[in-house]
């Protein structure tokens, strides 16, 4: 069997973002295809949010507008079979957002079982990931140290990373999440898994 070609992609996502969800799943799908080396951005899209938690309200979507993506949601979910609550609060990412990006630079195993389960907690689980207690919870499960929670949020290099993605995604004018950089080609929100693929398949 041929080695799987190798595949980089740059993706800017916000664990709670319910698009980046899907579309994280529907990234999975080529790695069928392709030896996936991603480079995750992360960006806090509601930094204005409390840790504590708030009604979906407090972001100030329409009625009709917030239905219509919701009813667009879970369409998306059946289709990747991602399980899906009601999605009626929101919270701060930014503890989370550390975490993952502390844990890149530890295990790549590692970061990719947390990046699963906070998706997962959130999402699928309603937990409230804003919460550093529950962060905890969920970081030893998937494998991390306790010394090393504690330094990914008090690490200086770890958060000006997180700045350096920001001031990234202003150059690159990315308005949306997830928005996915693969060769030259750039791909807002969680787009069909086909366009993924061609996307890939312009690359080689």
């Amino acid at each position: 069997m041929s080695p799987r070609p190798e595949l980089k992609v740059t993706v800017f996502s916000d664990y709670i973002c319910p698009f980046c969800y899907i579309g994280d799943a529907r990234l999975d799908h080529l790695r069928a295809d392709y030896d996936l080396k991603v480079n995750w951005c992360f960006l806090e899209i509601h930094p204005e949010t409390s840790p504590e938690g708030e009604p979906v309200a407090s972001l100030n979507y329409p009625s009709e507008t917030w239905q219509r993506m919701m009813a667009t949601l879970g369409e998306m979910a059946a289709e990747e079979q991602l399980p899906l609550l009601e999605h009626d609060f929101t919270t701060n990412s930014r503890s989370a957002l550390l975490l993952a990006e502390a844990a890149k630079y530890i295990d790549r195993d590692l970061f990719y079982r947390l990046h699963k389960r906070l998706f997962e907690a959130y999402f699928a689980q309603g937990k409230n990931i804003g919460d550093r207690d529950c962060l905890r919870e969920l970081a030893l499960e998937t494998g991390m140290e306790a010394q090393q929670v504690e330094a990914a949020w008090g690490d200086a290099g770890v958060a000006g990373r997180l700045q350096h993605y920001r001031k990234a995604a202003e150059d690159l004018n990315v308005r949306a999440t997830p928005t996915y950089f693969i060769g030259e080609q750039r791909l807002d929100g969680a787009v069909p898994v086909a366009q993924l693929a061609r996307a890939a398949r312009a690359v080689g």
